[in-house]
């Protein structure tokens, strides 16, 4: 079971629960956050929870490869946004990240503040050699917060994502325990 919790000056980000439903499908549900999202919006909360469900049942596999964590302010509990790391084939000791913030939280350092302490820990805890990240070409805020952690833009790929909008070009980042 994933008991991890992770804390940085202003966040903790700990493994998601069922008590979290209502806030992830709030966030789901958000224009804003569905812009450069591949997941759609859900129809229903049912549709939130089984998403939810398969979430918490991959934290708590015996030997976890995808974690999810509610970024919270350590301020009161109040969750923000979720962050996850998605691991890789263990022989090359990769990895891949993603995040969605509430967009009442947005443009305050929080998205870069906990991305920072989920590649720590790929790093330092996971020992990961390589974590990288997928990013819409329009999606400016994101872009910001890889290169701001010092991932690289390494790729372009065309019309990979399939968006509410229609297909989006992708760049590709990265970031290796060398950097």
């Amino acid at each position: 079971m994933n008991t991890i919790i992770l804390k940085t000056e202003r966040l903790i980000l700990r493994p998601i629960t069922l008590l979290d439903l209502d806030y992830i499908h709030e966030l789901h549900s958000l224009k804003e956050t569905d812009e450069f999202n591949t997941l759609g919006i859900p129809a229903t909360i049912e549709e939130t929870k089984l998403l939810l469900e398969k979430w918490i049942f991959e934290n708590n596999k015996t030997l976890t490869t995808h974690f999810t964590f509610a970024v919270e302010l350590n301020t009161g509990n109040q969750i923000i946004g979720l962050i996850g790391i998605n691991l890789g084939k263990v022989k090359y000791k990769n990895a891949e990240v993603w995040f969605k913030l509430h967009k009442d939280h947005w443009n305050k350092g929080y998205a870069t503040e906990s991305l920072k302490e989920i590649l720590r820990f790929g790093f330092n805890e996971l020992n990961l050699h390589r974590i990288e990240a997928g990013c819409a070409l329009g999606n400016i805020g994101s872009i910001n917060v890889l290169e701001k952690t010092g991932m690289t833009r390494e790729a372009h790929s065309r019309k990979l994502l399939p968006l509410s909008s229609g297909w989006s070009d992708n760049y590709g980042y990265a970031i290796l325990a060398t950097d």
